[in-house]
């Protein structure tokens, strides 16, 4: 696998309303987080980019939505901000796009010549993946670390339920097969940028 010298690790949603299981359901992938928190100390001691993405929710009763706890990165991503060799960027967010944020992330990835973002974070299907689908049909080369990443079960039409397991493995399907990112695993990474 190659991960290039400076290809930016993009840390997506990595916030603490997402441990408000009565909200979200059962989760899947419970090494998600040490995988993610390995991920950016690699990234930050090799001096690569890291951009944290934070969802600033709008929907009411949502534990994301601004002003509260919720909204905060988790404890191990905030003691870890700040603390990379590297470039870091923050960006927010209201929809699941990391790229339909501010600062425009893919204007600032552009302008420091940065062609390949590797992905982490929370929720698989959602946030992560749709991140991963603009980030290819934007022309970067994604690699979409499926171990660092969790979601939740959901509900959807007709009454058709799927699990967490069932949503993330969708997700990495779609992805890998439909050539919008490359599937991989954080020791792959890890080995591959460390």
């Amino acid at each position: 696998m190659d991960i290039t010298e400076n290809a930016a690790l993009v840390v997506v949603d990595v916030q603490q309303g997402f441990e408000e299981t009565d909200f979200w359901g059962v989760r899947n992938n419970p090494g998600a987080d040490g995988n993610i928190a390995a991920l950016i100390d690699v990234w930050q001691s090799t001096g690569r980019p890291v951009v944290f993405v934070r969802h600033d929710s709008v929907t009411p009763g949502s534990p994301l939505r601004t002003g509260r706890e919720g909204n905060g990165f988790k404890g191990y991503v905030e003691q870890r901000r700040g603390k990379g060799a590297g470039a870091e960027l923050l960006v927010t967010k209201s929809v699941n796009s990391a790229f339909l944020g501010a600062p425009d992330l893919a204007a600032w990835l552009r302008a420091a010549g940065i062609g390949q973002i590797v992905l982490a974070g929370i929720q698989t299907n959602m946030c992560v993946e749709t991140t991963a689908r603009m980030g290819g049909n934007l022309g970067f080369d994604v690699v979409f670390v499926h171990d660092a990443t969790y979601t939740f079960g959901l509900e959807g039409p007709f009454g058709w339920r799927q699990s967490a397991d069932e949503l993330a493995r969708a997700t990495a399907v779609s992805l890998h097969g439909g050539g919008f990112a490359r599937v991989v695993t954080t020791a792959e990474v890890v080995g591959a940028a460390g």
